[in-house]
This record gives structure tokens, C-alpha cells and sequence, in this order.
């Protein structure tokens, strides 16, 4: 895989709504949380991913 390919397919572009959603069900959060979490970390999925587990383990538990 090329250079520009990897990058383009480790970034998450919220300008397209298809997008955002795909990356909605491939994080398995809301399209809200995902433009959230690029707002906070930037646009590389990686970050995105760590983003999105550390919030997710900072969660209480609710019982």
C-alpha cells in the first residue's frame, strides 16, 4: 500500500456524511461522538480509536 493510499484510508473526513457514518459502525459509537473525537485528536483514525476507548473506559459503569 502506498504512501498517500495508507493516509487517506487512516483518515476520517467529516465533511462527508457517508463517511462519518462508516466510521460510526466501524467504532461502533454515534456520528456525534466520532465528529467529537476528531474535534479532539484530529482526523487520524488511530487517534480516533484511542480516543474512543479511553472514554470509553473512563465510563462509569452504571450499577
Amino acid at each position: 500500500m502506498s504512501l498517500t493510499t495508507q493516509s487517506k484510508s487512516d483518515r476520517i473526513d467529516i465533511e462527508y456524511d457517508y463517511a462519518v457514518c462508516a466510521w460510526a459502525r466501524h467504532f461502533n459509537v454515534s456520528e456525534k461522538r466520532v465528529k467529537e473525537a476528531v474535534a479532539a485528536v484530529g482526523d487520524r483514525a488511530d487517534k480516533v480509536r484511542e480516543h474512543l476507548s479511553s472514554e470509553n473506559s473512563d465510563r462509569p459503569s452504571g450499577r
